[in-house]
């Protein structure tokens, strides 16, 4: 099962978010990461390394993240994973709620990371910068 990582500079949206996906889609395999480790608003690379880890499987990690600023970090932290883990472990441009929801979703019935990041491509909010 793909897992998902909600990734916010706010503890209390990902954690939210991470509970509304569960009661949505129970059975998922999500983390969140949110806020900064002395408990202030901003994202944390251990927080995300950590909660990469947390749900990863052969079949991958998506990460989902708020803002610009939380992209970098987890950028930063999937650079941080063993090189065997970094190549499973993709983040992902989509409304962080309804992407998260629907991740969650694909991923419980079974659905491969490339079939669940083709169904957020509709969701995308171009957080990204352009690769």
């Amino acid at each position: 099962m793909v897992g998902i990582v909600i990734v916010s500079h706010s503890s209390e949206i990902a954690h939210g978010v991470k509970c509304l996906v569960e009661q949505m889609s129970p059975g998922g395999n999500i983390a969140s990461a949110g806020g900064t480790s002395d408990g202030k608003l901003g994202t944390d690379v251990d927080k995300i390394k950590n909660a990469v880890m947390e749900v990863y499987s052969e079949d991958g990690v998506l990460i989902l993240f708020d803002l610009g600023s939380a992209y970098m970090n987890a950028q930063i932290a999937v650079e941080f994973l063993d090189e065997d883990i970094q190549s499973k472990v993709e983040i992902i441009n989509a409304a962080l709620v309804e992407g998260a929801l629907t991740a969650s979703v694909d991923s419980s019935i079974g659905k491969t990371r490339d079939e669940i990041k083709k169904n957020l491509k509709s969701l995308s909010i171009n957080k990204m910068p352009s690769q």
